[in-house]
């Protein structure tokens, strides 16, 4: 009878351990919910302004916070919110259709992600007609294109490489929209053979990236980029596709890292590896999504990465105010081979490139 007991007992440890596990990525107190979380952020977007590249174009960071807006409607059903946001990109089939961005540059093609988006959600075919150019005209090489343009389409990358870090969001989230929307392998094959190239290139020996090769700081939101554009991609990539397992293998050294890294009140610091330099949002919500998502998708042992991953949220959240605003937020950030130049850059309230990151968290969170 005992030993029957035993058996029951062994047997009944591993479920009792994901439950656990599983718990520490839900049972949130008042106030850190993703649910509550979501709406002050998501519902603020309703009145937000344009944030224009180069003061023509919706830019990268607006593009972002809006389908992270748009995705926690979805998820938490909210269709009144889903019409709203609708009616906000409706003046860009019409009125508002200059401030589409052209198709010449990673920072602007990204864009076709959002209408992509939006057919999901809709089944509107004027969204998928809409976001498609932005994703096939990454890989159609322009007239006017540079010899170092062609030469990189010549070797099957897009035309627009420039091995910048967070070009691994920027390209892997118009790809694999594309995937999801047309279930052609092309896209993901793209997004993949891109990945590798850079993980190759710019991932150095700890895992982590500099912000440039000429500039050798490892930048929070730079490696956040490409902490968000490779769990992205491993999201939908199949499990035996030829390069999952290198991405998979970058993956892992770069998640190593970011946990030895994180500090002790579970955020990560503007120059990750300075403990002087000052805790930064956007870049930390970045990496919470890819630990959450890690652990939520069983590529990271949740015994190890489950409470890390906790322990970022539970430190992000009171970075909101009551109105929806995250603070904290590295300005946008061009590449300087100058350290102090990352410790004295601008902090914002509201930049919307913290704004979509912490989306991204809820999101991880809610999603079954």
């Amino acid at each position: 009878m005992i030993h029957k007991k035993l058996i029951t007992l062994l047997l009944l440890i591993p479920f009792q351990f994901v439950l656990a596990q599983k718990s520490e990525l839900t049972n949130f107190p008042k106030g850190y919910t993703p649910e509550e979380v979501g709406k002050l952020i998501a519902y603020r977007f309703e009145d937000a302004k344009h944030a224009l590249h180069a003061g023509k174009w919706i830019s990268y960071p607006e593009t972002f916070y809006w389908s992270g807006a748009l995705k926690f409607a979805a998820l938490t059903k909210d269709k009144k919110f889903i019409k709203v946001l609708q009616n906000k990109f409706e003046p860009l089939f019409t009125t508002e259709k200059a401030l589409l961005p052209i198709k010449n540059h990673v920072d602007l093609n990204m864009f076709g992600s959002l209408p992509l988006a939006f057919y999901q959600v809709t089944k509107e075919k004027r969204y998928y007609d809409l976001g498609m150019p932005y994703a096939d005209t990454q890989w159609e090489v322009p007239g006017n294109a540079k010899p170092e343009e062609k030469e990189w389409a010549n070797k099957g990358y897009t035309w627009q490489t420039r091995l910048w870090i967070d070009d691994m969001y920027m390209i892997t989230i118009v790809q694999t929209q594309a995937y999801k929307v047309t279930k052609d392998i092309k896209y993901l094959d793209r997004a993949a053979k891109e990945m590798v190239l850079y993980l190759d290139e710019l991932q150095r020996p700890n895992g982590l990236f500099y912000h440039a090769p000429d500039v050798p700081f490892y930048w929070l939101r730079g490696n956040g980029w490409m902490a968000a554009g490779v769990t992205e991609l491993l999201r939908y990539l199949p499990k035996n596709h030829k390069d999952r397992s290198r991405i998979m293998e970058g993956y892992h050294t770069m998640m190593k890292s970011l946990k030895k890294y994180q500090t002790e009140s579970g955020m990560w610091n503007q120059l990750i590896d300075e403990a002087d330099s000052w805790a930064e949002t956007s870049g930390s919500a970045m990496f919470a999504y890819a630990f959450i998502t890690g652990v939520k998708q069983g590529w990271l042992d949740a015994n190890e990465y489950g409470p890390a991953a906790r322990k970022a949220w539970m430190a992000l959240v009171p970075y909101v105010n009551d109105k929806g605003a995250v603070s904290e937020v590295c300005v946008g950030t061009n590449k300087k081979n100058d350290k102090q130049y990352y410790y004295d850059r601008p902090r914002r309230t509201g930049d919307y490139h913290g704004q979509a990151p912490y989306l991204w968290c809820v999101n991880a969170l809610l999603e079954k």
